[in-house]
């Protein structure tokens, strides 16, 4: 079903469909139509040698330079070349698509003041598949990414590189085989084409999905470890998070709960300490807590998304030009930065949980290390190192970015937001996350093969998934191809779909 972007109603959902599984796009013809009046203005105000920004002035420092009509007419052009100046490895595909739907999403507010057919090339380059190739570092992410933005600015231009159907072209060949025409830049249309943090915010959109699906998966986890561990099921009463009031440690007892019903466990019957360990019968809070950061920094990805971040703004019906700083990406780096901390956190009680499972003096009578011949064989003991080692590099990755400002541009962009080192950070935090979470699948699937007792249905259907890509553990192998299959198997998502399947949806 094709997306309409309006400006007003782009969720991370919706964009997770366009960047990663190609859903068509459109634009609202309310938004066209807004986009055409807006720039109607802006050639007005040009007409009248109207001063503003970025438009028949410099940028930066330069902003007091006024242009003459001959440069106005040729600074777009420069402004995006010399603004092309990330360095390193292309960015995903995923990315650069997200966040060429989010720009388009910001023009359709119709405060942008470039031509419409600036607009509509982005869409034609979104349905096409011509995406740009843009490298992932150099952006500050305030007066936007413009690094990384205007490397696919050039795309406007019929310069730079992009891909497309897997090869790697000029800008002009990807442009030409897709039957896009060039629309080139004239006055405003470069800047407007740049001046958002929309690629940090696009990475943070998608970021926040795989987190959402992430900590369900480590509610599934963590009820397979704790009936592993005979735990006791107390904590998992929602009444007893109800009665503290905090919304996501009432729905991760929820879901724990749903997932271990009909366990032998919980008829009561089997003996089980008085109180287990924080590790156990904290889970609710810890992960509920991760739950309500990451659900505050999605309503902050999903304003940004919506909003119009372009400097300056252009408002038609007071014909009113405001210049200010609305690409700023502090709002969405500081909730992302607790995003990323609050994703290493659950990795931390993960692992904790992991060496429980392993622990001999911990593990309720289960065989050391999981092992069969302990001793002869170490069972599972060299995970928990591999654990650690992605821990350590999730802790030094979760030191905030947003604090962590160089003033740029002769100190005319004395603060910025280093949102773009959040997002990339992120996605290093989530990559080991997913490891970190599959060897405590492995060492729970493997600890319940001990046990003889019926576990619950959803820690049933996870242990299924999970046998059908690794074996159990009889006798010592090398362990590094289970690893990797596992972390495969929880960034795949194919646990948490199962289960869902088998319980129902999870909250």
């Amino acid at each position: 079903m094709t997306i309409t972007l309006n400006g007003s109603e782009l969720t991370v959902e919706k964009l997770v469909r366009i960047a990663r599984f190609n859903e068509k796009v459109e634009l609202a013809p309310e938004a066209l139509e807004r986009i055409k009046v807006c720039r109607a203005m802006l050639e007005e105000k040009l007409a009248n040698k109207e001063v503003m920004y970025g438009t028949n002035t410099g940028i930066g420092e330069f902003s007091e330079t006024m242009l003459n009509d001959e440069q106005v007419k040729e600074f777009q052009r420069y402004l995006v070349y010399n603004h092309a100046a990330g360095i390193g490895d292309p960015a995903p595909i995923e990315h650069v698509r997200a966040a060429l739907a989010g720009r388009i999403n910001v023009h359709a507010h119709g405060n942008s003041g470039c031509r419409p057919e600036i607009t509509l090339t982005m869409i034609e380059m979104l349905n096409k598949g011509v995406t740009p190739v843009v490298c992932q570092k150099g952006s500050v992410g305030a007066s936007g990414d413009l690094a990384p933005m205007a490397q696919a600015a050039l795309l406007l231009m019929g310069e730079g590189e992009a891909f497309l159907n897997g090869e790697r072209l000029t800008g002009q060949e990807a442009m030409r085989r897709a039957g896009i025409e060039v629309p080139g830049l004239q006055a405003r249309d470069g800047l407007a084409a740049i001046n958002g943090s929309n690629l940090l915010t696009a990475m943070s959109a998608l970021h926040i999905y795989d987190m959402e699906r992430f900590l369900k998966q480590a509610e599934i986890a963590a009820a397979m470890s704790i009936e592993a561990l005979l735990g006791n099921m107390k904590p998992y009463n929602t009444k007893l998070h109800e009665l503290r009031g905090f919304k996501g440690a009432v729905t991760s007892a929820q879901n724990i709960a749903k997932i271990i019903e009909g366990s032998d466990l919980t008829t009561g019957k089997m003996k089980t300490k008085v109180q287990d360990a924080y590790s156990m019968r904290s889970t609710p809070q810890v992960i509920g807590s991760a739950r309500d950061a990451i659900a505050y920094a999605k309503s902050q990805v999903e304003i940004e998304l919506n909003g119009v971040g372009d400097n300056p703004i252009f408002v038609p019906e007071l014909k009113l030009t405001l210049t200010g700083a609305n690409f700023q990406g502090s709002p969405v780096a500081l909730p992302m930065d607790m995003a990323g901390i609050a994703i290493t956190m659950i990795c931390v009680l993960s692992e904790r949980r992991l060496n429980r499972l392993t622990n001999p003096a911990l593990s309720q009578g289960l065989p050391d290390f999981l092992a069969h011949e302990p001793g002869f064989y170490s069972g599972l003991m060299l995970s928990q190192y591999t654990a650690d080692h992605l821990i350590v590099e999730q802790r030094i990755l979760s030191t905030p970015a947003s604090i962590q400002s160089i003033p740029a541009a002769a100190d005319q962009e004395d603060f910025v937001s280093m949102g773009m080192n959040t997002a990339l950070k992120n996605g290093q935090i989530l990559d080991n996350a997913f490891g970190v979470l599959g060897i405590e699948f492995m060492a729970a699937a493997q600890a319940l093969d001990f046990r003889e007792f019926t576990p619950g249905k959803g820690s049933l259907k996870a242990r299924e998934v999970i046998r059908r890509h690794v074996d159990h553990l009889e006798v010592d192998r090398p362990l590094y191809n289970d690893h990797n299959k596992m972390k495969a198997l929880v960034k795949s998502g194919e646990i948490l779909e199962e289960v869902e399947k088998a319980i129902g949806k999870l909250g």
